[in-house]
């Protein structure tokens, strides 16, 4: 498999860190090949016009930001744009559409521009505008032409959002046009922001554009679906939105939590109305079955519930379970990731990390973790990688000499692992479930 210097670079800065990389993961990913075949199958579902979601089932551990991420890549190599979403208890109420708009649009990415993707998306829509009047018999060079523009794009919105999309949008798209037309490329950007629900943005700009306020909660999924229809009417097959760590709502107040959970609810039962677009949640075992998480909001545990038969469980039910990593993988992707090091002695290097070096150190980890190499992925290679960079810097180096390996404090989840407990406590309040919860 090929891979550029600089995804390389990223790679391994990133895994010292303790960190899934962003970018060129594909390059150390085994083990999960029957679980990314079920997301690129749900990627030809979207990408023939139906709308879905996909909830990523996993404990501390199993890799679930990793398969969000490798996910993310896949779809931007199919040609579709994403978005990367972190569930926060700061800046993310997910009962509050407004915030999950905002974070959705203002992480949109496309294999071509990573992030903040949206001005790109909408100049790439604007073009192909023009392209059809030209194509049409318009003269580009007419005095007429920009107001010719600005009609499509309007009966263009409209058509393609059946007439959903808020007028405040189609408004603010014309005065994006017309400002770039202008060379007035701040205030484009300034009401760019806005469309990308800034709660900061120059009331001058508003004014330009005949729009007053922000993007309301109410609000806020219209001005999606007018996002979505663009990124396919600029070439995009669809849009993938990730939301990760979903489990950060079990920490909010029980109000919060029941309204963050209806969100999520109601966003699975419009999942069909956004033809085009894959949401995929990930959380714990403890978020999908604790009654202060979904088990508690029957309407959402209905729908997403996670089923085991004889012992096995479908990847295409709503919920993709990951598994732990085994000493088996762990030691592939430890040789992946020595195939691609960029070291200075090549030879010598993967001589000194080898395979009786690496099975030594995963033995010596699993001694300290009862077996269950599982519980510490991160921190093992992280402390692998750092190896890796001493026996490049260091030519009299011998990593035999320091074969073991000690995880760092264990934080509570990898201790529940490795004390044989269930990944939550019961609390009171899982003998209770929600109140139909609405807005």
């Amino acid at each position: 498999m090929g891979i550029n210097k600089r995804d390389i670079e990223h790679i391994f800065e990133r895994l010292r860190s303790g960190v899934v990389p962003e970018r060129g993961i594909e390059a150390f990913a085994v083990g999960i090949e029957a679980r990314r075949t079920e997301i690129n199958r749900q990627l030809k579902l979207i990408e023939d016009g139906e709308g879905a979601y996909k909830f990523f089932r996993g404990g501390y551990g199993c890799g679930k930001t990793f398969m969000s991420r490798l996910a993310i890549l896949d779809a931007q190599a199919r040609g579709f744009a994403t978005s990367f979403v972190v569930v926060s208890d700061n800046d993310l109420h997910f009962h509050k559409f407004d915030d999950v708009y905002r974070k959705v649009v203002q992480e949109m990415g496309t294999l071509s521009c990573p992030r903040g993707a949206l001005g790109d998306i909408i100049d790439r829509w604007i073009a192909r505008i023009e392209e059809g009047l030209i194509d049409a018999g318009a003269d580009e060079d007419s005095p007429d032409f920009d107001d010719q523009v600005r009609k499509r794009m309007e009966e263009n919105l409209a058509s393609l959002t059946r007439g959903d999309a808020p007028e405040d949008m189609a408004r603010v798209l014309r005065t994006v046009f017309t400002f770039k037309q202008q060379g007035k490329i701040p205030e484009a950007a300034s009401l760019l922001s806005w469309l990308s629900g800034s709660e900061n943005v120059a009331a001058s700009a508003k004014k330009a554009a005949e729009i007053k306020g922000e993007i309301s909660s109410k609000d806020a999924m219209n001005y999606l679906m007018g996002i979505l229809e663009i990124v396919k009417a600029a070439g995009y097959k669809g849009l993938v939105i990730v939301i990760d760590e979903s489990e950060t709502i079990l920490r909010m107040r029980r109000d919060v939590r029941g309204r963050s959970l209806n969100g999520v609810r109601q966003i699975c039962d419009a999942a069909n109305q956004f033809k085009g677009l894959l949401w995929i949640f990930t959380g714990t075992p403890e978020f999908f079955d604790a009654k202060r998480g979904v088990a508690g909001l029957q309407p959402l545990h209905q729908r997403i519930e996670f089923t085991k038969h004889g012992g096995f469980a479908s990847l295409r039910q709503p919920q993709l379970e990951l598994k732990p990593f085994n000493k088996e993988r762990l030691k592939e992707v430890t040789l992946k990731l020595r195939e691609i090091y960029p070291a200075g002695d090549y030879d010598r290097f993967i001589e000194k990390i080898s395979p009786e070096y690496i099975d030594r150190v995963i033995d010596e980890a699993a001694k300290g973790l009862k077996g269950d190499v599982g519980v510490v992925p991160r921190q093992f290679l992280k402390h692998m990688v750092g190896v890796m960079d001493l026996v490049d810097e260091q030519e009299d180096f011998d990593p035999m000499s320091a074969a073991g390996f000690k995880p760092e404090e264990l934080n509570e989840d990898e201790r529940r692992v490795i004390e044989g407990k269930d990944a939550f406590d019961r609390e009171p309040e899982d003998d209770q479930g929600y109140e139909t919860v609405e807005f």
